[in-house]
């Protein structure tokens, strides 16, 4: 085989692998790239001598009849660093409306949540509870029982601020272009 098209295949097996994470058969492996196992060991020595060559922080290690990259023991202790740091969450602007809702309305449910936002709002929800800003409160005394959700601990503490009665009042002035957009939107759904 080609030492052009040798590469161009370790590069392909080398992206499946990564993105697969875990173990792949040889097999199915040779299938994906339209080769036999033969040809397929091939490149994956060619790929597991390049990461010795080059002093990378991967290696391929081959479990059974799979194969799998994985990281070097030495870069162990620089991964332990990384992930011992505090994971910071991005807020998107779906996450920040949702939980302005839920911060000046709690308790409040997913329910009250998508009326006012006007759309679905389970991946929402869920992400800042994932992300700890946000729990379970109880259930609304009301047929189905809804999950009542409000502001965490964590949020006060990532917001600064000593309890949630301490956030900070909307300026009338934006409320009411707030509402003239809201009520321009209704009027499009409605025309369209």
């Amino acid at each position: 085989m080609v030492e052009v098209e040798m590469n161009r295949l370790a590069g392909i097996v080398e992206a499946i692998l990564f993105t697969m994470g875990d173990a792949v058969e040889i097999e199915k492996l040779s299938k994906a790239i339209d080769h036999d196992e033969k040809t397929t060991r091939k490149i994956l020595e060619v790929l597991k001598e390049k990461y010795l060559e080059e002093d990378r922080g991967i290696q391929l290690i081959e479990l059974e009849d799979s194969v799998q990259l994985c990281t070097k023991a030495e870069a162990y202790e620089y991964l332990i660093r990384l992930a011992s740091q505090p994971r910071r969450h991005v807020l998107t602007e779906v996450l920040m409306e949702t939980l302005s809702i839920i911060a000046y309305k709690q308790p409040v449910t997913k329910q009250e949540i998508e009326k006012i936002r006007g759309v679905k709002s389970d991946h929402a929800v869920n992400k800042l509870v994932e992300y700890e800003l946000v729990s379970e409160m109880g259930r609304l005394d009301a047929p189905g029982k809804p999950i009542l959700f409000g502001t965490t601990q964590e949020f006060l503490r990532r917001f600064g601020l000593p309890s949630a009665g301490e956030l900070p009042s909307p300026d009338p002035e934006q409320m009411e272009e707030f509402k003239e957009e809201a009520e321009e939107e209704v009027q499009l759904r409605l025309n369209v």
